[in-house]
């Protein structure tokens, strides 16, 4: 393997605005760059230092790239592969009509790296940049490559909006690489190390999922934005000054807080809070489906786990009951919800919460889970020794203390963790 410093030989396949856009900027980094596409148009724009379609700053970086022989373009997947160090796959993978991605350029361009790769000696890795579903790169990619061990794969995903795609490659939020063999990761990661950005080294489905993961939350911003807009109008406030204030806190609104994957939501504000704008709008004759859609798939992702719950065997011992860690709130907590379905299944049940003691709370908070589950008390423990003692199972549903993390890992007892706070 080549030292990762050293400047790449890379083939681009695809001289589209990913694939060009992507080979140009590589080759301003030094690179030696060849672009490959079937389109003869592409490919004599780039022979004459041309780019083969507008976006702002990659016309003088063609003329640049091309002049100084960094950058050049063929037909021929053979020849761009004769030298290349690194292919990258940027082909489309566009919508079909049910919706699914279609895939035929990119069987199309695997099969002509496949044919071109007997008639190599060295290695090469083969970097696929399109947006595709996790696991296209073990169905499609891998298989093809499997005859040949000096060949290997990684998932390369682009980030880049057209109509700034050159501002965005060089100055980068997001760098992915992802795949099966560390030192081919690291490889092509290395060719963006003269930009601004510190590159994610993941797996490969993970490196495939980024993107959707990324695209589908810009696109839940804006549908957000523009619903808290539309209800605003509706209420005679100004949408732009509450969405750039709710802006201004970048500790919880603007931040990777709740940004991750774990158990649901539950509490006395947000279930209220969300029940009363939808209403509110509802009544203001204002469909808002995104905000209306937020407690239906709470209650699935609920659901998810109470069939998880109910796969296990045996006794179950429940570490949490609160909505959340470091409180004894036990209004609309999920657990409850868990535990009521649970009662009624017949299954046999203990629970721990450091913060809960039946005969310490007091108030609206003991009256919800009295009105809920009556005989709560003969359900929970003082202490996790004995809920562990009991259970075949443990059910984690919020984030447990250092201490207490260490105490479930301690009892070797099987550990459902719904909120994946254990790490």
């Amino acid at each position: 393997m080549q030292n990762p410093n050293d400047r790449a030989r890379i083939a681009v396949f695809g001289l589209g605005y990913v694939g060009c856009v992507t080979a140009a900027c590589l080759a301003s980094l030094d690179h030696k760059v060849i672009g490959v596409d079937p389109d003869p148009h592409k490919i004599d724009n780039v022979r004459k230092a041309r780019a083969p379609f507008y976006e702002p700053g990659l016309d003088e970086i063609v003329q640049a790239t091309v002049g100084d022989g960094r950058f050049s373009a063929t037909a021929s997947a053979a020849e761009a592969l004769a030298d290349a160090d690194i292919a990258l796959l940027c082909v489309g993978t566009p919508s079909e009509r049910n919706g699914n991605l279609g895939l035929d350029q990119l069987r199309r361009v695997v099969r002509d790296v496949a044919a071109s790769l007997d008639q190599r000696s060295k290695p090469l890795i083969v970097a696929l940049r399109s947006t595709v579903f996790p696991g296209t790169c073990e169905d499609i990619l891998i298989p093809a490559l499997a005859g040949h061990p000096e060949v290997t794969a990684v998932s390369n995903p682009e980030f880049l909006r057209e109509g700034c795609a050159v501002k965005d490659f060089m100055e980068p939020s997001l760098v992915v690489v992802g795949g099966n063999e560390p030192a081919s990761v690291k490889r092509v990661a290395a060719i963006y190390d003269r930009l601004k950005v510190e590159p994610c080294l993941v797996s490969l489905r993970t490196a495939e999922m980024i993107k959707y993961a990324c695209n589908a939350f810009h696109a839940v911003k804006i549908a957000f934005a523009n619903e808290i807009g539309a209800l605003a109008s509706k209420l005679d406030v100004n949408g732009l000054e509450v969405m750039d204030t709710l802006c201004q806190d970048k500790k919880l609104n603007v931040s990777a807080a709740y940004l991750k994957p774990g158990f649901a939501f539950g509490g006395s504000c947000l279930p209220k809070d969300l029940r009363a704008l939808t209403y509110r709008a509802a009544r203001l004759d204002l469909k808002l489906p995104l905000l209306e859609s937020a407690m239906p798939s709470n209650d699935r992702h609920l659901d998810r786990a109470t069939q998880a719950v109910l796969d296990l065997k045996g006794r179950i011992g429940m570490v949490g009951l609160a909505f959340k860690e470091n409180t004894d709130d036990l209004r609309e907590s999920p657990v409850v919800t868990l535990l009521e379905y649970l009662i009624g299944k017949g299954r046999e049940i203990k629970i721990f919460d450091p913060h809960i003691q039946l005969d310490q709370i007091y108030g609206s908070n003991r009256d919800y889970i009295l009105n809920a589950i009556p005989h709560i008390g003969k359900l929970l423990t003082s202490g996790f020794e004995e809920v562990s003692a009991w259970a075949d199972h443990l059910v984690v549903t919020q984030k447990p203390s250092r201490e207490l993390a260490a105490e479930i890992e301690k009892s070797g007892k099987p550990v459902l963790d719904l909120a994946r706070g254990l790490g």
